[in-house]
């Protein structure tokens, strides 16, 4: 199912599917001029076949939308439009969905509840998606959010991770040392 962090991975799904079922034909043709009374039999054969082929990929591509997208696109689209159209649907929203993700990023904070690992796993998790949005943040970045978000009562574990950085030593050898040290 489509939804606000997959589109370019379900639009390659739905084009695969449709190749498969051999339902593609109106995603690789564009759409044939209108059937008139000059029309040749050759032409009203074209269009339908490429009018039917559009009306089946249509059919597969809107059981994989959710409604809240099916209402922002218009209801007179060709199948080839249609996914041009959710791809531009979904670049405006991934810059919604980055802001998001730093904001996110901006305003953790260690609670001191659970695993530190884990909570700066989450804070990687983050930049991660951010990386998949193209929008890449350091690893130096990334230490100094996760250091920012430590209370005061961490100030020892924040200068552990500092001089172990400043070593080459990786963060999550630094964390798995200073979590040892507070246990």
């Amino acid at each position: 199912m489509l939804n606000g962090t997959n589109s370019e991975k379900c639009r390659d799904h739905i084009t695969i599917v449709l190749k498969f079922m051999d339902l593609d034909y109106a995603l690789r043709t564009d759409e044939p001029p209108v059937i008139t009374d000059k029309s040749t039999v050759e032409e009203k054969a074209n269009y339908k076949k490429w009018e039917r082929f559009n009306r089946m990929s249509l059919m597969v591509m809107n059981r994989t939308i959710p409604m809240t997208i099916k209402g922002v696109i218009p209801d007179k689209v060709n199948a080839k439009s249609f996914l041009t159209k959710v791809a531009d649907w979904f670049n405006k929203s991934d810059k919604v969905e980055a802001n998001t993700h730093i904001n996110k990023l901006i305003n953790m904070r260690y609670n001191g509840k659970g695993n530190i690992r884990e909570y700066i796993m989450k804070m990687s998790n983050l930049v991660s998606k951010l990386k998949a949005l193209k929008l890449k943040l350091s690893k130096e970045i990334l230490v100094h959010f996760i250091l920012i978000s430590f209370s005061s009562q961490y100030n020892l574990l924040k200068i552990i991770i500092m001089l172990k950085g400043k070593s080459g030593v990786p963060l999550s050898s630094s964390v798995t040392v200073s979590e040892k040290k507070r246990d």
